[in-house]
């Protein structure tokens, strides 16, 4: 009797899973499995823009006997990914922290990067980098040849005309400003504050002659500038003043800087007004951190402050 009975509802009725989502029954499917494997597989495929995927909601299989339904499995499924939330991502190329354009892959980004790292090095310090992104909505991301034009176009090359415009002004600005004193150029001066604790032509128990130039004492490392654009013609180690550089200005004069404690420029360079050549030290015949400067025509010493 019981076999009878099984058989008639075999017949009449059929095996489904009745399938929810957070409690919801969004429809009946003949294999739960094969489902599973399709939303497990849709999640952890690889897609170019796609960080990952999550499900937000708790699904359930129930085996039912049901005589009025069908198995609607791609209805099921696609209820299923409507609740499949994506996080979308791409590689920002930065300029100064600011992301400037998207492209789709690391690689792309990095080799940007270190292409105009390389194509500009010598005409400009840029603070290129790559940011990764995460966002709820596809994000637009352009080809390598595209972003690398656009980075050009609309913000490197227009940052490296500025910045030559602006040093094309300083320099006329520093040339027109410069004081001028029996043909000597001084355009800035060689430290920024300081205070004179020597002066020329001064004599003291430390040296065994007149002073032949101007101490200003200021802190240890304090970069020292050069005063006039000119040819670099010694840059080393010189007895009473230790570590020095001397300078042929354009004119002719001579300027010397001593008791440095680093040399950034070395015999042959060619230096402009206002670049960093060495740093404050207290290196040779010294008491204590200063800059040594010293003016020269003709191996005579003159008077820095008359210049300054």
């Amino acid at each position: 009797m019981l076999l009878i009975l099984f058989t008639v509802i075999l017949i009449r009725y059929n095996i489904l899973f009745k399938v929810t989502a957070n409690g919801e029954v969004i429809g009946y499917v003949t294999n739960k499995y094969e489902i599973e494997e399709e939303i497990n597989s849709y999640i952890e495929s690889k897609e170019e823009g796609v960080a990952f995927r999550n499900l937000e909601v708790e699904t359930k299989y129930e085996p039912k006997f049901v005589s009025n339904k069908t198995s609607k499995k791609e209805e099921v499924l696609e209820k299923i990914k409507e609740n499949i939330s994506t996080t979308y991502t791409a590689y920002g190329i930065t300029i100064d922290d600011e992301i400037k354009t998207y492209v789709g892959t690391e690689e792309e980004a990095d080799k940007i990067v270190a292409d105009l790292q390389n194509e500009y090095k010598d005409k400009l310090v840029l603070n290129i980098g790559v940011k990764q992104i995460f966002e709820k909505e596809k994000i637009e991301t352009v080809e390598e040849t595209v972003a690398v034009s656009k980075l050009k176009t609309e913000n490197i090359d227009v940052k490296v005309a500025q910045i030559e415009e602006e040093v094309k002004k300083a320099e006329e600005a520093r040339s027109q400003s410069a004081t001028t004193n029996n043909k000597v150029v001084v355009a800035v001066r060689p430290i920024s504050g300081g205070k004179i604790t020597s002066r020329y032509g001064e004599r003291s128990r430390v040296r065994s002659s007149a002073h032949t130039g101007l101490d200003i004492a200021t802190s240890a490392g304090t970069p020292i500038k050069a005063a006039a654009s000119g040819k670099v013609i010694f840059s080393g180690y010189k007895g009473s003043y230790g570590y020095l550089i001397k300078i042929e200005c354009d004119n002719g004069y001579e300027m010397w800087y001593g008791h440095c404690s680093k040399l950034y420029v070395k015999v042959g360079a060619r230096v402009l007004a206002g670049d960093t050549i060495a740093a404050v030290g207290s290196t040779g015949n010294s008491t204590g951190p200063h800059l040594h400067f010293e003016i020269r025509k003709n191996g005579k010493t003159l008077n820095p402050q008359d210049y300054l």
